[in-house]
């Protein structure tokens, strides 16, 4: 069974909290900056975390509103980044679902179409999650998509599984969200009118630049002397695997021809669409592995493998390291 947890990213956002009320909090502040580059945090780790962020401020009738306000996608990880490449929000919410395991280690989201709206549903008993989590969560969720859509509306309805907080809590939350917002509900949700779905992401993150200029490096890297047909093919590679969607007949239709044909045109190059891949893969695998903020689950499912360890004993071919190991080794040696 799955266990709950969070990325270690995550724990960016108490820092950028911190930064904010201008809280020193130094014990806090390094534990939390120890833990940001983590590959994973333990969900009752959060919690604690979270409970002694809000607990400096007490002033705060609804401290999860205020924390979740100022996520950014370096928060989410590379979830952030993946999102942030879709064309329209239909698609960056089919992003969140699919990669939702990134964040939680866990698929746990539902969509649901009913009418004129659009849910995501999380089940009561999902996950290990309070009000102060949860109310973390979506606002965060709701803040993110305020910042990359302009002018949106606000959602139709947000309902939370924890009991009612009080008359000024909960005014609070519905001035927060602009929209109702009901507790004690069997499932949390975010409900959106379906039409909002075609509004256009604006894909302007510098993170994200970053993110594609490394896979443009890495494509240039792992075929050199490729010509304009190995180009067109590897960047379909490059969009397909975190889909994990990278395989032949993918890439042939995309090519408009037959697995056939797309197999001669490679054996002509002396190549097969294994070592492409292969070559594809460990390019953007050392790329990947530079770069702190992606954690090695993040670059296996970048990469297009399922899980973790499918990745590892690829990697293992490639380099005859670890991926944990060749990043050490890319580290710089202290003075």
């Amino acid at each position: 069974m799955s266990i709950v947890r969070i990325t270690g990213a995550w724990t960016q956002l108490l820092l950028a909290f911190l930064d904010t009320q201008q809280l020193a909090a130094a014990d806090l502040r390094r534990e939390l900056q120890e833990l940001a580059h983590q590959e994973v945090v333990a969900i009752s780790v959060w919690h604690r975390l979270l409970e002694q962020t809000a607990a400096l401020c007490p002033q705060l009738i609804a401290p999860g509103l205020a924390i979740g306000a100022l996520v950014e996608p370096r928060h989410v990880g590379v979830l952030g980044y993946l999102a942030l490449t879709s064309s329209n929000l239909a698609e960056a919410m089919l992003v969140y679902q699919r990669y939702e395991r990134l964040f939680y280690g866990v698929d746990l989201v539902e969509l649901a179409y009913e009418g004129d709206q659009v849910e995501l549903c999380w089940p009561r008993d999902a996950r290990s999650f309070n009000a102060l989590t949860d109310s973390l969560a979506i606002a965060a969720l709701v803040s993110f998509l305020r910042r990359q859509i302009e002018n949106p509306p606000p959602p139709t309805l947000i309902s939370f599984v924890h009991p009612y907080p009080g008359a000024l809590a909960a005014q609070i939350h519905a001035d927060f969200f602009g929209c109702p917002v009901h507790f004690a509900d069997s499932h949390t949700r975010v409900r959106f009118p379906i039409w909002l779905l075609n509004l256009p992401m604006p894909q302007h993150d510098p993170g994200l630049r970053d993110l594609l200029a490394r896979q443009a490096q890495a494509l240039l890297q792992a075929l050199p002397s490729a010509d304009d047909f190995e180009t067109h093919l590897q960047q379909i590679l490059v969009a397909a695997l975190p889909e994990g969607r990278a395989n032949l007949e993918f890439c042939a239709n995309h090519l408009s021809m037959s697995p056939r044909s797309l197999q001669r045109q490679l054996k002509t190059r002396s190549l097969s669409f294994q070592d492409l891949l292969d070559r594809t893969r460990n390019a953007l695998a050392e790329q990947y592995l530079c770069d702190p903020v992606l954690s090695l689950v993040d670059i296996a499912l970048l990469l297009g493998y399922s899980e973790q360890s499918a990745f590892n004993r690829a990697f293992r071919r490639w380099k005859k390291l670890s991926p944990l190991a060749w990043r050490q080794q890319q580290e710089p040696t202290p003075r």
